[in-house]
């Protein structure tokens, strides 16, 4: 042993002192989406201890799925479809909480002069393929009776949506707030919504099933101060609505104007949507896997048994 280790050992006999573990902490991503933002609200008002919790924001949806799918992170913020793609690579996952569900809030945005849906045939579409926006437009073309075939698709992430239709790369985007307070604002206009397709696009905190095992208390924390942030939203709507605001660089109104086209269920919804034996959020799975498998987002039906879990609400 080297003499200058060997003298703090004999310090730390001698002092009774321990040298502590580093705490690691439960690493959660999301990207920027309204109804995650009562995440980001915990947090500023002291009910998430940044310590304890890091909450990591990705551009897109599928730089989340990326690092949960190679373990760097611990838990996530995704719509219920994209879990299933999870499950369907035999990642072991729960789902813990409900965080809201879409009845408006997805969009495909369309410039002034492509008035319709149907007027998208041979038009250009961004769409970020890996994860939730390949469900809508896959719902849109369905209930429209058009076909992949109708339009061309171009791959792009949800961080580049503005920026492919201003510099007129797309005639419509696939895209949620805050991109569509921005579009709208250059002149775009809603041609489809998921008000269109009720109850079908949820977000949900998913966990991985070791992790969850490891740490419960952990994941049960971040519930709770999900709930606490909800009272505080209802309780301090101008507040809250500034703070949410000044993290999405966007205006308080348009703020509250974003969750207009959401669903935040509350403790008691989320207790009727995951608990067992018959959770209601398994019935949205079974349609979602029912569309999914119809329009090729996957391919063979999955064993969801122990999918949802009501243990760690408060």
């Amino acid at each position: 042993m080297k003499l200058g280790h060997l003298c703090l050992a004999v310090l730390l006999l001698i002092s009774g002192c321990s040298i502590e573990a580093p705490v690691i902490p439960t690493k959660i991503g999301t990207h920027v989406w309204p109804g995650y933002e009562p995440l980001y609200l915990a947090r500023a008002n002291g009910q998430l201890d940044a310590e304890m919790v890091q909450l990591v924001e990705y551009p897109s949806a599928s730089e989340v799925i990326r690092s949960f799918r190679n373990g760097s992170l611990d838990a996530a913020a995704l719509t219920l479809d994209e879990v299933l793609l999870l499950v369907q690579s035999n990642i072991p996952v729960k789902v813990v909480l409900v965080m809201d569900i879409s009845e408006g809030g997805d969009v495909i945005m369309a410039r002034p002069e492509i008035k319709s849906f149907e007027d998208l045939h041979g038009k250009r579409i961004g769409v970020e393929g890996n994860a939730l926006g390949a469900y809508v437009i896959s719902r849109a073309l369905e209930l429209n009776k058009m076909s992949l075939g109708d339009v061309v698709l171009k791959n792009i992430e949800v961080s580049a949506h503005e920026d492919a239709y201003s510099n007129n790369q797309v005639d419509a985007v696939v895209t949620f707030e805050p991109v569509r307070t921005n579009l709208l604002n250059q002149g775009a206009h809603v041609v489809f919504s998921s008000r269109e397709i009720p109850g079908e696009i949820v977000d949900v905190l998913v966990v991985h099933d070791e992790y969850l095992r490891t740490n419960p208390a952990r994941i049960r924390r971040v519930v709770s101060a999900w709930f606490e942030a909800l009272n505080f939203m209802k309780q301090q709507k101008s507040k809250a609505m500034q703070i949410i605001a000044k993290r999405l660089l966007i205006k308080p109104e348009e703020a509250e104007a974003s969750y207009q086209g959401l669903i935040l269920p509350g403790l008691k919804e989320n207790r009727q949507m995951l608990s067992s034996p018959t959770p209601s959020l398994n019935e949205i799975r079974q349609r979602l896997e029912q569309t999914m498998l119809a329009n090729d987002l996957l391919l063979y039906s999955l064993d969801t048994t122990n999918l949802f879990t009501a243990e760690l609400l408060p």
